[in-house]
């Protein structure tokens, strides 16, 4: 990427090297604009707050907060540096806003590798839950949103979920399918007149789920897709959860997707090996929303709510997938703890601007597919030998341009799926 950068500016590579990777700069200052354009821009009460980890491959042992752990990237335990993020998702469009490096509790004891990397010397260790309520408390009342989401290496953390009630943040977590529940609404063993009534046994997610019926499971579309609707199945239930040291835990509610095995479009991101389970058909996921927070009553969210903020899990995979493909995110040669935040806060500042741009061009610029651009210049090519003019050149195209337009709508509308506002605008 610096090579990229400096070839373009025509400097020397090495300019570039050392403002990334050397040069103490605050990078914060950064990230409040960025912020602050992204609420302006994109906030929603109901948006969403996203937190999810993302790993980055590594080969040597020098790059600050490397080490031996789950890598998502390769989907197991692998040598990687984690860096957690915050992202934004509304109706509108989602972006990255901010990011913390997950140092590893051995790599904070360690001064002599804390030198090298140039770590500064505040800095301690901290659980990636830690880190995201650090980041919630800093830009939480900036950012207007109605749900917090995340995987489920944050969810299954009981301390993380009391947290965001004690906020009186509205959450929906992933939880792993080991995760042990009582189901509130199962009916009761018959109370035999001695002792105390007895209440629902506790069991895993797993084994309750396998004891649901065919009928309990409800068919809600989440959003369109070019191949169609995508769509889970899901089911809601009132239970009890456990914390610490098997202790009983508050209510909440339990909401279980499943989705065929055979439909491999991502939907829902795996953060570690036991966040789903599966049976020979479906795929299943687990989440825990509250009934309450702080001293605020939570109504049960339909599931229409729900299946959207599951939605925005897929939409910060997207980011990291745009910012790792499109902007070099994951391709920095920096080693030290400077370089590291300067590399992410840049490559966040740079997917912004591209969000920016391709709204911009969906706004005024029509789509022209490659045979539409071939058959334009060759017109204008041969525009010595004929008549046609370029007003006449510029006619055909939009002709073309609005029978695809057409044809889209169409393919929407037969699939029983929304258009793009745009299309129905144009359209009807």
């Amino acid at each position: 990427m610096p090579e990229d950068i400096a070839t373009f500016v025509n400097v020397e590579r090495q300019v570039i090297q050392d403002f990334i990777g050397t040069v103490p700069w605050d990078h914060r200052p950064l990230v409040a604009v960025l912020i602050g354009q992204v609420a302006a821009r994109l906030g929603e009460p109901d948006g969403i707050i996203a937190f999810d980890p993302s790993s980055f491959p590594k080969r040597g042992t020098h790059s600050v907060g490397v080490k031996r752990q789950w890598c998502s990237h390769h989907g197991k335990v692998d040598n990687c540096q984690v860096g957690v993020y915050m992202g934004y998702v509304s109706r509108h469009n989602y972006a990255l806003l901010d990011f913390r490096l997950s140092l590893p509790e051995e790599w904070a004891r360690d001064e002599q590798r804390r030198q090298a990397c140039h770590v500064p010397p505040e800095v301690r260790y901290h659980t990636r839950q830690e880190q995201g309520i650090e980041m919630l408390d800093l830009w939480g009342e900036q950012i207007p949103h109605g749900w917090v989401t995340g995987d489920d290496e944050l969810g299954r953390h009981t301390r993380f979920r009391h947290e965001l009630r004690e906020r009186g943040e509205r959450y929906l977590l992933g939880v792993p399918c080991t995760t042990t529940i009582r189901d509130l609404e199962a009916p009761l063993p018959a109370y035999a007149g001695r002792g105390r009534p007895p209440k629902a046994p506790w069991q895993s997610v797993t084994q309750w789920r396998q004891c649901l019926d065919a009928e309990a499971w409800t068919y809600v579309t989440v959003r369109d897709g070019e191949k169609g609707p995508v769509a889970i199945e899901m089911v809601t239930r009132r239970v009890q959860t456990r914390i610490e040291r098997k202790r009983t835990g508050p209510e909440e509610w339990l909401v279980v997707t499943r989705r065929p095995l055979a439909d491999d479009r991502a939907l829902e991101p795996r953060a570690s090996r036991d966040a789903t389970d599966q049976d020979a058909c479906y795929r299943y996921h687990y989440y825990l929303t509250p009934t309450d927070g702080g001293e605020v009553a939570f109504q049960e969210p339909s599931l229409g709510e729900l299946g959207r903020v599951i939605k925005a899990g897929a939409c910060i995979e997207a980011s990291f997938k745009r910012g790792k493909g499109e902007v070099g995110m994951d391709e920095y040669q920096v080693r030290t703890w400077q370089g590291w935040h300067h590399h992410m806060a840049l490559s966040l500042m740079a997917v912004w601007f591209l969000i920016g741009e391709t709204h911009r061009g969906q706004q005024w610029t029509p789509a022209l597919t490659l045979p539409q651009v071939r058959h334009g210049l060759s017109l204008l090519l041969l525009e010595v030998f004929y008549t046609t003019g370029v007003d006449d050149i510029c006619r055909q195209v939009q002709r073309q341009l609005l029978r695809n337009e057409s044809a889209r709508f169409y393919h929407h509308r037969a699939r029983k799926c929304i258009p793009p506002r745009k299309l129905r605008r144009e359209i009807q």
